[in-house]
């Protein structure tokens, strides 16, 4: 195997995190001690605001006047393929029984969670997306309360983009509250009464650790860090195309990993030449952010075969992995690890984080080794159930026994006895006790 690094990362994903671990564990205590009072706190200090944190009816119904018409038919568009496609998730699992022998019942039931609490980044952008992706698959889930939070838009609160997206997706209740303050408001049930249950939506690396601290407490969608995006490609790709997507998820942040992998080394030096060019084209804020994560984050591989590039691309497991060769339908039979696919040169990140259907909460820093993105079956417990008659129990109950007694597990055995004894008064049976 043969690989070259023609551009390798500075930095890693777990570039400092121990400085954020301190900072979140400090501000989750405070605000766990001190309640509505340190939240809101919090959140004027970091972003200025002082207005209401729980968002009214009015207000949300006010938005839908500041969005324009042809946005509001853009985020109709891409709530309704979120939609659809979260209600073919749901189709995709359903309760049942089955008799596993006679009279021995075995099933599962689907159970909505009560409450999820939905972040929506809300800061350098209006991520009406991350609005539109986690609300609607909540609701299509059936969870019965759906409280979403993000942050304030400087002194005017949250965003109208936002606030009309949380409100058509059919959010119950809105914070006013970013960052780990908004986390903590949904983790403790601050200013709604409804603890969540599970915690979703991307953000950044502070979000990104109030919400692994948390776990246990509550469920999370899944450990999250700056987005990623992985290109394999080769000599067919079109190296403006190839570069374009790279710098376009650079830009969500000076942290954002942006990796090419390639068999083409003509193709790899074409899209490093392209990339400096397309930064410094974006508006300040996005050439900002993009600059540092292509400098810091940012690598190009170049291998000698498809297996050596795939290989590589299962060992990063990327969030999102991009196709643009001549040989996609090899490479999705052979590629396992990633959080969402795009395959061939028409489907880029771009449309799956804005409106083709597909969720775009995905895993991160190596996470899609054992796990996808945000689904319905994230908001349903999949809970078990058994019945079974007294002549099944005959047979269970006896099995049950001699393995809780091979375990040295006595009171489980006798849970299996004492209904034997019950169920067949007359019988003689292999419990497996020493004296037997």
């Amino acid at each position: 195997m043969t690989i070259q690094y023609l551009k390798k990362a500075a930095k890693t994903p777990q570039t400092s995190e121990g400085e954020t671990r301190e900072i979140v564990a400090k501000m989750l205590a405070e605000i766990e001690n001190g309640g509505e009072a340190v939240a809101r706190s919090h959140g004027e200090n970091l972003d200025g605001y002082t207005g209401d944190i729980l968002v009214s009816a009015e207000e949300m119904d006010a938005a839908a006047d500041k969005v324009s018409d042809p946005l509001k038919r853009d985020i109709a568009f891409a709530h309704a393929r979120v939609r659809d496609f979260a209600e073919r998730q749901l189709q995709s699992i359903t309760p049942f029984e089955v008799e596993l022998s006679p009279g021995l019942w075995a099933g599962q039931r689907l159970v909505p969670l009560s409450t999820a609490g939905c972040y929506v980044p809300g800061g350098r952008y209006a991520h009406v997306a991350s609005a539109i992706m986690s609300i609607t698959t909540a609701r299509v889930a059936g969870v019965e309360n759906v409280i979403a939070c993000s942050a304030p838009h400087g002194t005017r609160g949250i965003h109208p983009a936002i606030l009309y997206a949380m409100n058509t997706c059919g959010a119950d209740k809105v914070l006013t509250l970013g960052g780990v303050q908004g986390v903590a408001a949904l983790a403790f049930g601050l200013f709604t009464g409804h603890p969540a249950d599970i915690l979703v939506g991307p953000g950044n690396r502070f979000v990104a650790e109030a919400k692994r601290m948390l776990f246990g407490r509550v469920g999370i969608d899944l450990f999250a860090g700056p987005t990623e995006i992985l290109i394999i490609a080769d000599e067919t790709a079109d190296p403006k195309i190839v570069a374009t997507d790279l710098v376009g998820q650079a830009e969500h942040g000076p942290d954002s990993p942006a990796w090419l992998v390639t068999i083409s080394e003509t193709l790899a030096r074409q899209a490093m030449e392209l990339v400096p060019g397309l930064i410094d084209a974006l508006p300040e804020t996005q050439r900002n952010a993009a600059e540092a994560a292509w400098r810091d984050f940012g690598e190009v591989v170049v291998c000698e075969t498809n297996e050596e590039a795939a290989d590589i691309a299962d060992e990063y497991a990327a969030e999102h992995l991009e196709l643009q060769t001549a040989n996609d339908d090899w490479y999705v039979e052979r590629l396992r690890n990633y959080g969402s696919l795009f395959i061939g040169e028409e489907a880029t990140v771009a449309f799956g984080d804005k409106c083709s259907g597909t969720n775009h909460i995905l895993p991160t820093k190596g996470a899609g080794r054992y796990t996808g993105g945000l689904s319905v079956h994230k908001f349903i417990k999949v809970v078990t159930t058994q019945r079974m008659t007294r002549n099944a129990a005959r047979e269970v109950a006896a099995v049950s026994a001699r393995i809780s007694r091979l375990e040295g597990m006595e009171a489980h055995a006798r849970t299996s006895d004492v209904r034997l004894e019950k169920y067949f008064p007359d019988e003689r049976f292999d419990l497996g006790r020493n004296e037997e």
